[in-house]
């Protein structure tokens, strides 16, 4: 495997003219607009890249874009993948490898998320403190390259302190509004049942979602400093569950997504 992400990579720097990115994006569902802030140098589709998988999704629209955020060096990707596309958890963490090898020296995370904490409300941004992680498996499951890390990483802390600190003072400077809590992680792609978002609360979430946690396992696996943020686009609170559409996720996320650009790029600037 790492044969075929160092190659993935190797194409990559060459098509980019050796770019250095020192903060690697994640972007998840409705929230891809915090591309447009960045002064791209370089844009590639992700079905011209060697061995990269391909979004299916949509609101996903499937680019690597390098270029400036606030002045430094960023690789954004616009679109993410996810294990109920049909990939594994391997494939749905090729990226974040190969980020790694091309230089990132933190990773920033988003995702639309139903909220389980019964003070969210819809279009609130949560800052993730912690997650549980209740795909079935684990990406790191499987033969251990130790150029990637060690056989057993640590997870005492699966979101960078320091980032999530930051992030806060900026929010308070800007007067916005932001929460915090546990994600987790699960495979759907069925949103979860009435009995499913109990079971989510009781276990210790705030918010639930589909995706952030197998790239977050690799990304600590390889010693990569995370901020990830959930917009909450619907609630799985009693007596708050009402019918959701993938439609309904990407209208919600669409509306908070200039509050969380706004906060990220605040936060590419200061580190």
């Amino acid at each position: 495997m790492y044969d075929l992400i160092k190659s993935t990579a190797t194409f990559i720097q060459e098509k980019t003219n050796n770019f250095s990115p020192l903060t690697g994006i994640i972007l998840g569902t409705g929230l891809g607009g915090l591309v447009n802030e960045i002064e791209a140098e370089f844009v590639l589709p992700y079905e011209t890249i060697p061995n990269f998988p391909v979004s299916t999704v949509e609101g996903h629209s499937g680019k690597l874009i390098f270029g400036k955020l606030s002045g430094k060096n960023v690789v954004a990707m616009q679109g993410r993948f996810h294990f109920y596309e049909g990939y594994s958890l391997q494939q749905v963490v090729f990226p974040v490898r190969v980020m790694k090898l091309l230089g990132i020296e933190r990773l920033f995370v988003s995702n639309a998320s139903g909220g389980v904490n019964p003070s969210f409300e819809i279009g609130d941004l949560m800052i993730q403190t912690d997650h549980i992680n209740l795909f079935p498996g684990n990406p790191l499951i499987g033969p251990n390259d130790k150029r990637f890390g060690p056989r057993f990483p640590d997870m005492s802390e699966p979101y960078d302190l320091t980032m999530i600190t930051l992030a806060k003072k900026i929010a308070a400077e800007l007067k916005m509004r932001v929460v915090e809590g546990v994600y987790v992680g699960m495979s759907g792609p069925t949103f979860e049942t009435p009995a499913e978002y109990k079971y989510v609360r009781n276990v210790g979430g705030d918010a639930v979602g589909m995706s952030t946690v197998p790239e977050v396992i690799a990304a600590r696996h390889m010693a990569i400093p995370c901020f990830a943020m959930s917009v909450i686009t619907d609630l799985g609170v009693p007596g708050k569950i009402v019918e959701v559409t993938h439609a309904d996720v990407q209208k919600a996320a669409e509306i908070s997504e200039k509050k969380m650009t706004q906060l990220m790029k605040e936060m590419v600037a200061r580190l």
